[in-house]
């Protein structure tokens, strides 16, 4: 309990903010990293430079603690996308994705296959934006090579069942997207074949940061198209290009930003530290906390309600005629929320207090109240 503690004392985000689904202001751990790397980097004392290339090392383990996959099968990327595009650049065969999904997805297996024409996307008829098990299983084709999907929907907060998609899609290969994810919900990450995730949302390391883990099954089936001087085996070779390293290692393009790296397994570190379901289970009390203050004033719901079905998202969709009452309730309260396509999406985290939710409250019922006729 003392550590979960400790992880809550991080948090120093204005009352009111409750957007970590799009960024997650600054932990004090990444914020004292931070002033240790400028200070490394500023004095550049002898072995300063030598120890700021620990930090990738630093970072394989605190990822592998968090995610069950070793330390040798995990790199850093710079974000999710960049994870993403080394993914499905070094993929042979048709993607299967659903073209709903975060635009990073869709994006990457398009440009691949403009690129290279080794692959191909698939695209995924989905139920309302929802990934299961058997529209997959519905879907695949003899072409099929992989299966990619966001581990938490952007848009619906619908949580996808990594495990039953990995029993349906044999020994495909599965992609997953987990930014909206880690730090928010715990799931059995090694059902994945390869997990990309940057972390400026739930992890709350700033932008810059991010990694992607790679299997033994992935390392043995992706060409690494994209791998650069950051992906050789042995570190800088002169006077000859040698074979990518093979796995997480080769789907690098240049050198570590070591510093970004160590903001992120701080981050990581401070996850794991304070324990996965822990956080996981502060997140959910307070999902059910703003469904209930939705609930209160009638304002619909759209995002799932099972447990089992939800990460740290609710999305809220008023009438279209009600929608600027209340982005208008909400800014006059101070209440940092995604309004976007017609839909509210609220974002709490372990962190966020009563405060916080008291806000929330006041806005909906400030809504509600400015929506009842005259004299009632």
């Amino acid at each position: 309990m003392n550590r979960l503690h400790d992880f809550l004392a991080g948090f120093a985000e204005e009352p009111g903010y409750l957007d970590f689904a799009a960024f997650g202001p600054l932990s004090a751990a990444v914020l004292a990293e931070e002033a240790a790397q400028r200070e490394a980097m500023t004095r550049a004392r002898w072995g300063a430079v030598d120890r700021l290339g620990t930090n990738a090392d630093r970072l394989r383990a605190a990822a592998a603690a968090v995610t069950g996959f070793r330390d040798d099968q995990i790199a850093f990327q710079p974000s999710t996308t960049q994870g993403l595009m080394q993914a499905v650049f070094a993929v042979t065969g048709g993607i299967l994705v659903s073209p709903a999904e975060f635009p990073s997805l869709p994006t990457v297996a398009v440009r691949a296959s403009e690129a290279l024409q080794a692959t191909a996307p698939i695209w995924l008829e989905t139920d309302h934006g929802r990934v299961t098990p058997g529209l997959v299983r519905d879907q695949l084709t003899s072409t099929t090579t992989a299966v990619a999907v966001s581990a938490v929907d952007a848009r619906t907060g619908y949580v996808a069942d990594l495990e039953g998609i990995r029993q349906v899609i044999g020994d495909r290969l599965l992609i997953v997207d987990a930014v909206q994810a880690l730090g928010a919900v715990d799931l059995p990450w090694t059902a994945a074949d390869v997990v990309a995730c940057g972390g400026q949302k739930w992890l709350r390391a700033g932008y810059g940061t991010g990694f992607l883990a790679v299997s033994d099954r992935a390392a043995n089936r992706l060409t690494p198209v994209l791998s650069g001087i950051g992906g050789f085996p042995d570190g800088l070779a002169w006077d000859e290009v040698p074979e990518p390293a093979q796995g997480a290692l080769g789907l690098q393009i240049g050198h570590v930003d070591q510093p970004a790296a160590a903001r992120l397994a701080a981050a990581l570190e401070d996850v794991h530290d304070a324990g996965v379901p822990a956080v996981a289970a502060r997140i959910a009390g307070h999902v059910s906390r703003v469904i209930e203050l939705a609930d209160e004033v009638a304002v619909p719901v759209v995002s799932p309600r099972t447990p089992a079905e939800r990460a740290g998202i609710v999305v809220l969709e008023p009438r279209p005629d009600q929608l600027t009452a209340l982005t208008a309730a909400l800014f006059n309260h101070g209440v940092s929320v995604t309004i976007r396509n017609g839909a509210v999406r609220i974002a709490p985290h372990a962190g966020t207090t009563e405060e916080t939710l008291a806000l929330l409250r006041s806005a909906l019922l400030a809504y509600a109240t400015a929506l009842r006729p005259a004299g009632r």
